[in-house]
């Protein structure tokens, strides 16, 4: 069964849910591509349960549901055997798990820390700076084998869709839509080295400079190619704007962005903007109920404009989409843990992967296809009819932007 259309047939039951994937090679190596959790999280414990050396996992979310449980378990009995298991999650992400929870993989032995707590941020009297900037990445490393990116948080979305079979019509918020890469090749090893990085500044330890070339988003040449970019807060080190930016300035056809949450700024939002005055088209795809429902109206503020400038919105309905993807040219691939929005692009820590690939994108192109096929398109007359409720709400949303 196709990871594309996995919606258009009956659901698969959670022992054949790792069929539920597309494998490209690029560049030398293996990308597997996931949108659906289920096959994602079993095809995580199937690596876990072979590592041999290490397993390394940073994550927003880390839910006390079914498979957070068992991928907990998977990780503790590993731990106990000897290996180096770490895992780095967002306090805040992950406020609705118990704190037991964590101690329940501390004492197993477990290296387990919680990314910029409440308690450090008053401990340290620096509340907003601190508190504010979250751990937005999602990264799994086992071993020098495999490796696993992307948008998936571990926690169940999906809530009972694979036990009553239900489809997008009888589901509207069930089984939320992301996009996953397992990665096997040798740049596996930045994604090693991007954790270590992560986990020492998380955790205190001194941290090497970074050299002005760093910031820069500089790409090889080649007909492949895969490219990582970690991004933090503050100017220096946001290199997601910059990565949005330098790949928007490079599209010469056509961009089809599939976003969580929208809400482009500052420059991000001046490149997109010239892209219909260069004649390259553009298509969005966004949540029509996102779960942030102040995302949504921050994004609506921006409809009108979009549209006047010849755009195409579509709103993805019936289930959460919660990807961040754009496919420009038919030959550049952007994906992981940004969203297009100030909280993502300059405030986070996350993490983006640039790929040049005719077949990946040709995958991500299906996706997006496959997203606007369950979507409904945005026109101006549309958005005439919003009430004044809405575009009160539109606007306000709009003045909060940069502390959504």
């Amino acid at each position: 069964m196709s990871v594309i259309d996995s919606d258009d047939q009956p659901r698969a039951s959670a022992s054949s849910s790792a069929a539920i994937r597309e494998s490209v090679i690029v560049a030398g190596h293996r990308l597997d591509v996931f949108t659906e959790a289920p096959a994602v999280f079993e095809s995580m414990l199937g690596d876990i349960d072979q590592a041999q050396h290490r397993i390394w996992m940073e994550t927003y979310i880390f839910a006390d549901d079914a498979s957070g449980t068992a991928i907990a378990q998977a990780l503790m009995r590993r731990a106990r055997q000897g290996l180096d298991v770490r895992l780095l999650y967002d306090t805040v992400g992950s406020t609705a798990t118990p704190l037991a929870f964590f101690a329940m993989l501390r004492e197993a032995g477990v290296r387990v820390h919680g990314y910029h707590s409440l308690w450090e941020s008053l401990r340290k009297m620096r509340f907003f700076t601190i508190f504010n900037r979250r751990d937005h990445r999602k990264l799994l490393v086992v071993d020098d084998r495999c490796a696993y990116f992307g948008g998936m948080n571990i926690v169940d979305h999906d809530r009972d869709w694979r036990y009553l079979n239900l489809d997008d019509r009888a589901a509207p918020m069930t089984g939320w839509r992301d996009m996953h890469i397992r990665m096997e090749g040798p740049q596996q090893q930045q994604l090693t080295e991007s954790f270590e990085r992560s986990w020492a500044h998380a955790t205190g330890l001194r941290l090497g400079r970074r050299s002005t070339a760093y910031r820069r988003v500089r790409l090889s040449g080649g007909a492949e190619s895969i490219h990582f970019f970690d991004s933090g807060p503050g100017l220096k080190f946001s290199r997601a704007p910059r990565v949005y930016r330098r790949m928007l300035g490079g599209a010469q056809h056509s961009v089809v962005i599939a976003m969580a949450y929208f809400i482009p700024v500052g420059r991000v939002m001046f490149a997109l903007t010239r892209l219909r005055s260069r004649k390259v088209g553009v298509r969005i795809i966004v949540p029509a109920r996102p779960d942030v429902r102040i995302a949504r109206y921050a994004a609506l503020y921006l409809y009108k404009k979009l549209l006047r400038a010849g755009f195409t919105i579509h709103e993805r309905t019936t289930r959460m989409m919660h990807t961040k993807l754009i496919v420009i040219d038919r030959q550049w691939t952007i994906l992981g843990s940004a969203n297009m929005d100030p909280r993502s692009l300059y405030t986070n820590l996350e993490l983006m992967a640039v790929i040049r690939s005719d077949k990946f994108a040709a995958v991500a192109r299906r996706i997006c296809r496959h997203e606007i096929r369950r979507s409904r398109r945005v026109r101006l007359a549309d958005v005439a009819r919003y009430s004044v409720r809405t575009r009160f709400l539109a606007m306000l949303a709009w003045s909060l932007r940069w502390w959504l």
